[in-house]
């Protein structure tokens, strides 16, 4: 009786017994099945898991539009073929052979092609876009010849498109693909971009980036060994990103474009309610839509050899000249020490110290005021305003209109320009600040530096009633206004006088005096450059005198003389934006 109990309890009867070789043939039956699995029909499983393989598919953002103020397209997108590489179709050692093949077919070089695998990763599932645009022969060629290409696909791709070409091309600017450090930026920032994605490199393009750029997509492909998609098993479409409407008129811009020519300089026209810019112009340009495609080493030294081709001169600093006597003008009669019935001699040159400064009539004006001094641009008059005022005076108006600090813009180009003082001379140059400083600065020459686009708001200030406007590139945003707190009394001379500047015995009055131009007023001014022997020509100017509506700034290197060189751009500007108007 106890060992039967014992037999129970340890489990060594004959059911046991049984119980374990059941269990023993089960495993077996199991171990037998996997080793044939694995060992006979492994190759089978693996070559149908090679021909029918899921693959995800990036797809990049769709950008955004831009527009100008009547809608017409500046910047839009067109479909192109482009060729990919699939960085987890061959292993890392394989890839070579294939670079090999394919490098003198496209134009790469194999060290360029593989750098691009090695930043994307060899088990990356997002392809990487080695080309765009490509040649019908090499689609044909690609695709016949696919088994020489493992891993190498043509995909129907989108680039942006820019149907003026060169047009308004600084303010607008071009996109490329992301940097590897943008990248990192970016994705710190917890922005949703990818390697191969298009940004904005500089102008509208990068300012408003964040709205134009979209959202990407993807979709799930089965595809077979050769990679060619057998069907699609999921799809998510790329969001596109924003439309945006600019304040710019593409026709205005191409008439100032034109009237510059093949000259250096620029044109900024504003509206002086608003702040809106509607002409930005810049020469020498380039053509964006270069960039839209990988640039060639000849593109890229053709287009170096503009002189500057990217340089925005609109937001890029000069020495005023005589159209910053508006600013001492400001601030003699703000200051206290001059009324607007002021009169004063003026004389074919004029001694500071032991300089003598010059007329530009070489004889003189006689006794004049403000107004008569502002309309003949009278040199010798303002270096005795300037001299009594002294730096601090011209400094400080010059920074109530805006100089000396960049604008609301934020263009990432734009210079802040120069108000200078002599705390300003004594910690650049460690020299105190002379009479003959004062006496350059009070006709704009000296320090002083000014952009064409401060140079426009300023102008737009004296036709709005005293108020410095904030620009805006985009249609829609809030209106910013800042007074200057300019007296009735300051802004009625300053508009009288540069009335007079148009009308005959004015600088400008053969450009902009006419009978067929609306009533106007403005300013010319002649700027030495240091480079040249020829001198900078400047004007600015507003339209209609009794209601303004635009304010233009012109300046062109090196071009001569305000009246005869810049004002007849602004002449062709106003006969453009006014001719459909009553």
């Amino acid at each position: 009786m106890e060992l039967q109990e014992q037999r129970r309890i340890s489990g060594s009867g004959p059911k046991s017994l049984i119980l374990a070789v059941i269990v023993l043939f089960l495993l077996g039956g199991l171990i037998a099945r996997l080793s044939y699995l694995q060992l006979w029909e492994g190759p089978v499983y693996r070559e149908r898991a090679e021909k029918n393989r899921i693959r995800p598919w990036y797809r990049a953002p769709v950008r955004g539009e831009l527009q100008d103020r009547k809608g017409r397209v500046l910047a839009s997108r067109r479909q192109v073929y482009a060729l990919y590489l699939e960085p987890a179709d061959n292993a890392k050692a394989d890839w070579p052979r294939v670079l090999t093949t394919l490098s003198p077919h496209v134009g790469l070089s194999v060290a360029e092609m593989q750098k691009l695998l090695d930043r994307a990763g060899y088990r990356s599932a997002f392809p990487v876009r080695i080309r765009q645009d490509l040649d019908p022969k090499l689609i044909t060629f690609i695709k016949e010849n696919q088994a020489q290409f493992p891993g190498v696909e043509v995909v129907v791709d989108t680039v942006r498109h820019y149907p003026y070409g060169p047009i308004a091309a600084h303010i607008i600017g071009y996109t490329g693909e992301i940097s590897e450090k943008e990248l990192a930026r970016r994705k710190e920032a917890g922005q949703n971009y990818r390697p191969g994605d298009l940004v904005g490199k500089n102008g509208v393009e990068r300012l408003f980036e964040e709205e134009l750029h979209g959202e990407g997509g993807g979709e799930l492909r089965e595809v077979n060994a050769a990679g060619q998609k057998i069907r699609d098993l999921g799809k998510i479409e790329p969001k596109p990103g924003k439309t945006i409407t600019l304040t710019l008129d593409i026709e205005l811009q191409k008439v100032a474009e034109n009237a510059l020519g093949t000259r250096r300089g620029a044109v900024v026209v504003v509206d002086v309610r608003t702040g809106e810019i509607l002409v930005m112009a810049s020469h020498p340009g380039f053509d964006p839509n270069l960039f839209s495609r990988p640039i060639t080493r000849t593109e890229w030294q053709a287009i170096q050899g503009l002189d500057h081709p990217f340089l925005n001169r609109a937001v890029r600093p000069y020495a005023p000249a005589s159209t910053f006597k508006i600013v001492v003008t400001a601030a003699a009669l703000e200051s206290g020490l001059y009324r607007a019935d002021t009169r004063l001699g003026t004389y074919g040159s004029y001694r500071v110290g032991s300089r003598s400064f010059g007329e530009h009539n070489h004889r003189g004006w006689g006794v004049i005021g403000f107004e008569r001094a502002l309309t003949v641009s009278a040199d010798t008059f303002f270096y005795q305003v300037g001299l009594k005022l002294g730096p601090e005076r011209i400094a400080e108006m010059s920074r109530r209109f805006g100089f000396g600090t960049r604008t609301a813009l934020e263009l990432p180009s734009e210079s802040p320009g120069l108000a200078p003082d002599e705390a300003w001379k004594k910690r650049v140059y460690r020299d105190r600040w002379r009479a003959g400083d004062t006496a350059n600065y009070a006709i704009g020459q000296g320090y002083s530096l000014v952009t064409p686009l401060q140079n426009a708001l300023m102008m737009a200030a004296i036709a709005n009633g005293g108020d410095l406007v904030a620009p805006r590139l985009k249609k829609g945003e809030p209106v910013a206004r800042r007074p200057l707190g300019l007296s009735p009394q300051t802004l009625a001379v300053i508009r009288r006088g540069s009335r007079g500047v148009t009308l005959p015995g004015g600088t400008a009055y053969r450009a902009l005096g006419g009978a067929s131009q609306v009533p106007n007023a403005g300013k010319t001014g002649t700027a030495e450059d240091a480079n040249s022997s020829r001198t900078n020509a400047v004007f600015v100017g507003y339209a209609p005198f009794d209601k303004p509506e635009i304010a233009v700034s012109v300046l062109v290197e090196q071009g001569g003389h305000g009246g005869s060189d810049a004002a007849p751009i602004a002449a062709q500007i106003y006969g453009l934006y006014f001719a459909k108007k009553p």
